[in-house]
């Protein structure tokens, strides 16, 4: 490989894609304009075409209030100004509320959102165009006062609290009151019983509110943000973020509810912040006659339990039958009086059930129980294995059903119905269920003597985590929870709630064509449509669903479920014990190593897949909340893989970064997957903190302001996602965030050998590197494996900066170079390297830039002949069965996660910039 010199990469820099490439993607760029440059274009028609919006699933909208996409726009093509009009196939106007979520450099729009209502429903296919959006028959108005919000969508009515301990005082419809006192409720259980002998007790603290806030206002949507904390006496625990969302002509509202935790826990001690109950509470007026209120528990797919409170059904003296089955479908029934006699006078000696609870402790069973009232005993009522977390308590005069979302999946969970024979009844929804053990995030070892920096790396250097006292804590971690309610006039039918029960479990989504975000040229222009028109292209496909099953279905078979886990991966599979290696150091949680969420997202992006979709939603949910730090210290810090999500001793920007957030965001606007990336703005702070690389430095050095060591790979990647993201979205601190990203790009390009320099001395106050007085080799195999390939790639598309765009095409050049060529260009090799198909996409990228045959060809040659998974793999699968594993599935055990991730970005990211040259 002949080295190309600093001038010439410049000069190549500021004018690749100005002449035809061969690379499908960078062809559709050159045709507009000269990549890198930052300028806007004239569009072509193709690009100001409007979007194709779709449905995730089938089904439509079914009994949800409404939905929220995005849909992504080419440079230069719609002003900031743009209003956008929806139509269903059929030509019928759909009204829709649109807001910005990124803008181009120039200021044309790149991100919107779009909200739909009830409106939407009945249509499977939209069309999105500028235009002046329709006017909907309702719309949802918001009015304020000091003491409390109102929300109205024109079907029901909501009042939220400002202060106390009230989020939601009432819920009406048509004037009556379906629900009051809308409250969070948690409990503590301070000491943990290990014994055969116990005396566990617990208290509750109730949510106290600090803040409210309304974010949206309508006409299609309206969001209110509720924060506090749970209060006992002068004890606060638990800080929570909740979001209300209402749409017009709705019945139905959502509940986004945060926690995040910041009690206390120690290993070897049996007194601390022991979880014992987390839940959501509604009261719900009953003023029907017993026999006219009735109880809904949802089980599996379509199965309910029907019940009423005083049930008449059965009974040794027959009322009618008409009269039972109309208490069976809940409608109300007629008078008592016009009843077979025998029936109504006895009625009082028909027991009333006022008390329901369903429990889902794990993935595999619920149990459904009642009982008339408390101090008497229960009876069990039912069972099955997976429960949809939907209920309904209420009466003819109307009721209140509710959904947890993901309910078995984030098991222990539970609903609860108490009371329903007296006036009020009370609905809580458990978020952690009081009769699962409390919540143990106590260090799982004693450390086993890893006192000194040595003693932790031979830690490292067995079980591949690295412990160091004190860091294995829960503190700061976060979880997020959805639930859904309905505001009913009446008992709902069964269809209906069957209807309702699906929204919670799958809440409809709106998505746009995959071919529309690939002529937007987001993300870096990094993917391209799936393309099986070749025999070649199709083995790689095949690949690609092939690994993405056996995850899913690793899930599964695996039962990798769980509150805290639920969204996760392993990392790394034990052939002997036929598992995964859950309980070995940095074998167990992947915790987002080597960018799995970034392989799942890319492959959406490229599919429009329903089930990647999901798959990728709740590893986001999960690892930008359970593997990320929201409070303390090391806030905006993420913890590296380990047996618990927060126990490997390395906290670092490689896991927090946003760029594993940004798809999230981007294709739906959910407003907490936006405040996590907000959050980490001022991340760079967090060096003054703590040292990433502080076990393995071999010179003395303490953090300074003025001289951070900062590495330009997995440190400055997951700073520049969140300054990009930042400026884009014209956040309160975009201004810094551009500065910040414009000052370190220049300061690395200018950096003696650019981005192999590896690192370099931080100026907070500044945002400047200091640059190097002599050339350096910094090279890790790491190092643009956590999300700097894809920033490097956006960045580049959209500041025009030829040193910077030539420092990255350098290190792409010669990371897959040989050592030869790499010491020619820099003076000594990069040493022993590893993840040369991982990096094969680095060489496809500069390839692509660059128009270089030689590079692409090389860049195959790395994907299918290096490491990794290579074209000489058996990919056939084996049966496992008992007693070799604890549940029969089958495994394959030269899958890892490591690997797969890179495999996954490498294959689609290398279809997408040099195809044209994949070996036939």
């Amino acid at each position: 490989m002949s080295p190309l010199p600093r001038r010439s990469l410049l000069k190549a820099a500021a004018v690749a894609g100005a002449a035809t490439s061969f690379s499908w993607a960078l062809g559709r760029e050159a045709a507009r304009a000269a990549p890198g440059t930052g300028a806007a274009a004239s569009a072509t028609p193709a690009e100001g075409s409007p979007a194709t919006v779709t449905w995730l699933e089938p089904g439509g909208l079914g009994a949800a209030g409404g939905s929220t996409f995005g849909a992504a726009w080419p440079r230069g093509v719609h002003a900031a100004d743009t209003a956008f009009a929806l139509t269903a196939a059929d030509g019928t106007p759909v009204p829709v509320q649109t807001w910005t979520t990124a803008r181009w450099p120039d200021g044309s729009l790149k991100w919107t959102a779009h909200a739909v209502g009830p409106e939407a429903a009945g249509a499977e296919r939209f069309t999105l165009a500028p235009g002046a959006p329709a006017t909907g028959t309702r719309t949802v108005t918001v009015t304020e006062t000091g003491r409390r919000i109102t929300v109205d969508t024109g079907t029901v009515r909501a009042v939220i609290g400002r202060h106390g301990g009230k989020l939601v005082e009432s819920v009406t419809r048509g004037g009556v009151t379906i629900a009051t006192g809308g409250r969070l409720v948690l409990l503590r259980q301070g000491e943990l019983d290990d014994g055969d002998q116990g005396h566990a007790r617990w208290e509750r603290f109730d949510g106290e509110i600090t803040a409210a806030t309304v974010e949206q206002r309508g006409p299609v949507r309206a969001v209110v943000r509720v924060d506090g904390k749970h209060r006992k006496g002068d004890r606060r625990l638990l800080p929570f973020s909740v979001r209300l969302y209402f749409h017009a002509g709705s019945e139905s509202f959502r509940m986004v509810h945060t926690v995040t935790y910041d009690g206390e826990q120690a290993a070897g001690r049996k007194q601390g912040d022991f979880i014992r109950g987390l839940g959501v509470r509604f009261t719900v007026p009953m003023r029907d006659a017993a026999y006219d209120r009735h109880v809904r528990f949802a089980g599996e797919g379509a199965g309910f339990l029907t019940e009423a409170v005083q049930g008449i059904t059965g009974l040794r003296r027959d009322p009618g039958a008409a009269v039972r089955q109309a208490q069976v479908k809940g409608e109300k029934l007629p008078d008592p009086a016009t009843w077979d006699q025998r029936v109504t006078s006895r009625l009082a000696h028909v027991p009333t059930w006022g008390d329901h609870t369903l429990s889902q402790l794990s993935a595999d069973g619920f149990t459904v129980r009642k009982r008339t009232k408390a101090g008497h005993g229960w009876i069990p009522a039912g069972g099955g294995r997976r429960a949809s977390g939907f209920g309904y308590v209420g009466g003819v005069s109307g009721g209140l059903s509710f959904g947890l979302r993901d309910f078995w999946q984030k098991h222990p969970a539970q609903l609860d119905v108490r009371g329903a024979a007296g006036d009020e009844a009370e609905v809580t929804l458990w978020l952690w269920s009081p009769e699962a053990q409390p919540m143990d995030l106590r260090f799982y070892h004693d450390g086993l003597g890893q006192d000194t920096y040595p003693e932790q790396l031979e830690g490292l250097n067995i079980t591949y985590e690295d412990h160091e006292p004190g860091f294995g804590t829960p503190y700061g971690i976060a979880r997020t929870g959805e639930l859904m309610f309905w505001a009913n006039a009446t008992t709902p039918p069964a269809g209906t709630l069957v209807a309702q029960a699906a929204a919670v479990r799958t809440p409809p989504q709106l998505a746009v064509a995959p071919e529309d975000l690939v002529r937007a040229r987001v993300f870096g222009g990094l993917f391209s449509p799936v393309d099986r028109s070749t025999p070649a292209r199709a083995r790689i496909e095949d690949r690609l669903d092939l690994l993405f099953t056996y995850y899913k279905d690793q899930v599964e078979q695996r039962r990798w479920y769980g509150f805290w886990d639920y969204g996760d991966i392993m990392h790394t599979y034990d052939e002997d014990r036929h598992q995964w290696r859950y309980d070995v150091g940095g074998y167990a949680w992947d915790n987002s190593e080597l960018s799995p969420d970034l392989w799942l997202w890319y492959a959406y992006l490229r599919s429009g897949r329903a089930d990647i979709f999901r798959f990728a939603e709740a590893m986001t949910r999960h690892t930008g909340e359970v593997d990320v730090y929201h409070l303390g210290a090391w806030a905006g810090l993420g913890t590296r893989h380990g047996v618990q999500h927060f126990a490997d001793s390395a906290k670092q920007q490689r896991i927090s970064t946003a760029v594993y957030r940004r798809p999230y965001y981007f294709l739906t606007a959910d407003e907490r997957v936006g405040d996590l990336m907000r959050d980490l703005v001022d991340s760079d702070e967090t060096f003054l903190v703590l040292d990433p690389i502080r076990k393995i430095r071999t010179e003395p050095y303490t953090p300074d302001r003025h001289a951070l060591s900062i590495g330009f790979g997995t440190d400055w990647s997951g700073l520049a996602a969140a300054w990009l993201t930042e400026w884009e979205r014209g956040g309160p601190r975009a201004a810094k965030a551009e500065a910040r990203l414009r000052s370190t790009m220049e300061t690395i390009a200018a950096q003696p050998n650019g981005f192999v320099q590896g690192t370099a001395l931080y100026d907070l106050d500044t945002g400047r590197f200091a640059v190097a007085e002599k050339p350096a080799v910094g090279v890790s195999h790491l190092s643009a494996m956590f999300g700097l390939v894809e920033m490097c790639a956006e960045l580049i598309d959209l500041i025009d900066m030829p040193e910077f765009t030539a420092a990255w095409l350098d290190y792409c050049r010669y990371f897959n170079a040989t050592k030869a060529e790499q010491a020619a260009r820099y003076g000594q090799n990069f040493g022993n390297l590893l993840l040369f198909q991982g990096h094969s996409r680095q060489d496809a990228y500069a390839a692509a830039r660059l128009n270089d045959a030689t590079l692409a060809r090389r860049a195959w040659a790395k994907f299918e002949r290096s490491d990794g998974y290579t074209s000489a793999m058996v990919w056939d699968m084996t049966p496992v069965q008992g007693p070799d594993v604890l549940e029969p599935g089958y495994e394959h055990p030269g899958i890892s996660t490591n690997i797969t991730a890179l495999y996954g970005l490498a294959a689609i990211q290398n279809l997408a910039l040099v195809g044209d040259h994949l070996p036939r």
